[in-house]
């Protein structure tokens, strides 16, 4: 395990160190696969890279789970298991969505056909908060698991404490993979450190049509480093959908199978090579049904997803 250094890089010094060279042959990265699964068109999978395990593209994001009705949870569940979709994205900060996504899967006895990433942060983060061993045994028994699929640092929060006791709970298979997550650009620098100092299995990182700094240097050097990348926010907080409500879809977006903006954002953030898999958030059924589409059929080529950029970027709408 490499040493964490005391001096903050910005993503742009990063890039000048040289620990991103080789970008273009990294970006090639794992293909896509495309396999049949329950649905007229076929599923798109994608390999971690350090370890070849296949995932579906889309999954969910659940930081709003608290919000929802049981029931309605617990059906999205499992129609994202029937889907073929497996990945959960949860952490021990988000209220009660640990406990509503484990109560869930048990139920519909699903467990072992689902992805689970949690996160926990450092006791330096939130003196008041359960941190580290404790916190990750009330995950479990939340989550009413023996083991989590991922588990990451939240935020960055407290990565020299935890990553090296992360690591023996992975040895004792207590969890499968390792990462660390952060939802802000201003973070970006300090992300790529980490991927640079520690060995991680995933990194989960903001991404979306309108913020691409991601792949300025964090995608590429994941690709490079065989680091799986969980890209969250793909619609920036509803903004992008807000923002292109009641607006007809470009007519070559049936070119790719997008049938709705949420499908557009979607298969843009997941045709990136680098990309293993988007967490955007659902509270209703529909919305899921209609996110899980975007993970079907064809991925958008280099110059679709350039043509899909310029539109957005122009706004002609």
């Amino acid at each position: 395990m490499g040493r964490q250094s005391g001096v903050s890089l910005s993503r742009r010094d990063f890039i000048g160190t040289g620990l991103v060279a080789g970008i273009g042959t990294a970006l090639a990265g794992p293909p896509a696969e495309a396999q049949p699964a329950g649905s007229s068109l076929p599923l798109i999978t994608k390999a971690v890279p350090s370890s070849g395990e296949r995932l579906a593209t889309i999954g969910i994001g659940t930081d709003t789970f608290g919000e929802s009705a049981r029931d309605e949870i617990r059906a999205e569940l499992e129609r994202m298991s029937e889907l073929g979709a497996s990945v959960i994205d949860t952490a021990a900060a988000y209220g009660d969505s640990e406990a509503l996504i484990g109560d869930a899967l048990e139920s519909l006895g699903i467990r072992d056909k689902m992805f689970i990433a949690t996160k926990l942060v450092g006791a330096s983060a939130n003196p008041f908060t359960p941190s580290g061993a404790a916190s990750f045994d009330r995950s479990l028994e939340r989550l009413r698991t023996r083991r989590v699929d991922l588990l990451q640092v939240h935020n960055l929060n407290g990565v020299a404490e935890l990553i090296p006791t992360m690591q023996e709970w992975k040895k004792a298979g207590r969890i499968r993979y390792i990462g660390a997550t952060t939802s802000r650009v201003g973070q970006h620098g300090q992300m790529l450190q980490v991927m640079h100092n520690y060995p991680l299995d995933f990194v989960q990182v903001d991404y979306s049509i309108a913020n691409r700094d991601a792949a300025e240097a964090i995608l590429p050097f994941a690709a490079e480093r065989r680091i799986g990348v969980l890209a969250n926010l793909p619609f920036g907080h509803a903004t992008l959908l807000r923002q292109a409500a009641d607006r007809k879809l470009p007519p070559w977006a049936a070119d790719i199978g997008v049938a709705s903006w949420a499908q557009y954002f979607l298969k843009y953030v997941i045709s990136h090579p680098a990309v293993t898999c988007a967490i955007p958030g659902s509270t209703r059924l529909s919305h899921l049904v209609d996110n899980q589409a975007a993970g079907r059929g064809r991925l958008p080529d280099a110059a679709m997803r350039r043509k899909m950029e310029e539109y957005w970027d122009a706004k002609r709408w």
